[in-house]
């Protein structure tokens, strides 16, 4: 049939019935949310429109796409495309390919515009609107730190504000395209306005304009701190899951340190950029607290996060390759995102009921959600705790700090066997696993997973877990009761309870547990 079923950023092939079916995908889903397996044949766990735009057939704006069901497969690979990192899956039952889908006439101009990426002619008032919802495809928040002090002067200053000007404007600064602030560096910081102040380039223009030179000593470290401590407030205007930057001008060189205020950037999840003009010559270095210190302060140093201007003058050239870097939703490597940021410690059901085999299958399980995660010693940390009578720690937050040695820990696992006591469980894995890490800054999450009734009450531990700050996701399977699994998961206790009869179904669950993690990090991050 020429009609296309309008599906969501989260259906995923099998929940598709047809061998072949068109679907339209939306335009805006976030891109560190989809969940994709494989390249070019897609296990059918994958997004659709994840894979669509992994593969090419559409970008980001959405648009229409065939799908045509396949046979499941072996190793499906990984493979990071079009700002889609796919996962690698050892096998799955059926897979799917994608196309760039049919459109019935009423989608013509809807396939148009997607595939060229412009709108289409002929439809004028759409523009106006647009205009302000501003450059959808650039998420970002971003503080342009500008320098203030004696270092610039007057002069040099305005030719600042006019290149500052410039990069707002390229920006296409929207109510859902980027939003920008400033914030002016010398003797002490001044936040001069914030992202919530304008959401039109026009009046974030005039508010460049108005600024005024301030003069002092160029401290930039401590402008940075205050910036990534004060700045990207929710109050302020920060929105949340959208990359928080700042943009750090330097005429010459600072006269404070940058180390401190670069390391407390990363902790706060904010992207550091240098744009550095008049670099010091060779007589200036000597006059230079630290000579590293671009290296200090920027994200990562890898070259994409510092910026060179020789001088003022002739700025222009340099107003597009910056933007296309702020807008690289992708490289924003100090994003704090639901994969960098959580500690997830897996209760595992070690009772007799389980038996070897299936015990097997609940440590894949445990292994695919763990892969999804970025796990590094600043990033995501992953433990697991191994209950009957009995709790076993089988590793800490802190044992593992690679993905590779977390899985292959998961996989050297050795099955207890024995009776079930979950609430016991529950409460040694508050004390002792999370308890160590219950001032850090990620995020505490426990995937609690049984397959029968606990000889314990489950109910009193479980609420001293959510109490502690730890969000608790139940899976049963086969004779967990519903009622104690409902009475450990956190609220809305819907969303964080699971179920399958058989231990073969823990697999399907993967996504929606991970998409789950990120649902409640984004919901409760500052």
């Amino acid at each position: 049939s020429l009609a296309s079923t309008a599906i969501t950023c989260f259906t995923r092939g099998l929940d598709l019935r047809k061998g072949t079916e068109d679907v339209l995908c939306p335009a805006n889903c976030p891109l560190w949310q989809f969940y994709v397996f494989g390249d070019g044949v897609y296990a059918s766990l994958s997004s659709v429109c994840g894979a669509a735009i992994h593969s090419g057939v559409i970008t980001n704006a959405g648009g229409a796409v065939r799908v045509q069901t396949l046979p499941g497969q072996e190793n499906y690979p990984a493979v990071n495309a079009n700002g889609i990192q796919s996962q690698v899956l050892s096998r799955w039952a059926s897979s799917f390919s994608v196309t760039a889908g049919t459109k019935s006439t009423a989608l013509e101009s809807v396939g148009r515009s997607v595939s060229t990426a412009r709108p289409s002619t002929g439809k004028r008032p759409k523009k106006t609107l647009d205009k302000k919802a501003g450059n959808k495809d650039c998420k970002a928040d971003i503080a342009f730190l500008i320098d203030g002090s004696y270092n610039i002067g007057q002069r040099r200053f305005n030719l600042q504000k006019s290149f500052v000007g410039k990069v707002a404007v390229m920006l296409g600064i929207g109510t859902e395209g980027p939003h920008v602030g400033v914030v002016q560096a010398s003797e002490h910081p001044k936040i001069e306005f914030y992202l919530k102040n304008f959401t039109a380039a026009k009046e974030v223009l005039f508010a460049i304009k108005e600024l005024g030179f301030r003069g002092g000593n160029s401290n930039t470290g401590k402008a940075l701190k205050h910036t990534a401590q004060k700045f990207f407030s929710l109050e302020n205007g920060a929105r949340k899951g959208i990359p928080k930057i700042i943009v750090v001008f330097l005429d010459g060189w600072p006269s404070d340190d940058l180390e401190e205020a670069g390391i407390v950037a990363r902790e706060f999840g904010v992207n550091v950029f240098i744009v550095s003009v008049a670099k010091p010559t060779t007589e200036e270095l000597g006059m230079v607290q630290d000579i590293g210190f671009v290296d200090k302060a920027v994200c990562r140093n890898n070259g994409f996060f510092s910026y060179q201007m020789p001088t003022w003058f002739g700025t222009t050239k340099y107003v597009k390759p910056l933007v296309q870097k702020l807008c690289s939703h992708e490289q924003m490597l100090c994003s704090k995102t639901c994969y960098n940021s959580v500690n997830i410690g897996f209760l595992i059901d070690g009772s007799s009921s389980v038996g070897e085999s299936n015990f097997r299958l609940v440590l894949e399980f445990v292994s695919n959600v763990a892969k999804a995660f970025e796990i590094s010693d600043i990033g995501s940390k992953v433990a697991a705790v191994q209950f009957t009578y009995d709790q076993r720690t089988e590793f800490s937050f802190t044992d593992h700090v690679t993905k590779e040695k977390v899985l292959s820990a998961i996989r050297n696992i050795r099955y207890m066997s024995g009776g079930t006591a979950t609430g016991d469980a529950i409460s040694f894995t508050t004390r002792n696993v999370f308890g160590p890490v219950k001032d850090g800054p990620n995020k505490n999450f426990l995937i609690v997973l049984t397959d029968g009734q606990s000889y314990d009450d489950v109910r009193g531990p479980a609420a001293a877990a959510q109490k502690a700050g730890i969000t608790v996701f139940s899976v049963g399977v086969a004779w967990a009761p519903l009622d104690d699994l409902k009475d450990m998961a956190s609220e809305p206790r819907e969303s964080h309870t699971f179920f399958t009869r058989e231990f073969t179904g823990l697999e399907q669950m993967v996504p929606d547990i991970i998409r789950g993690i990120c649902k409640d990090f984004l919901d409760s991050k500052q």
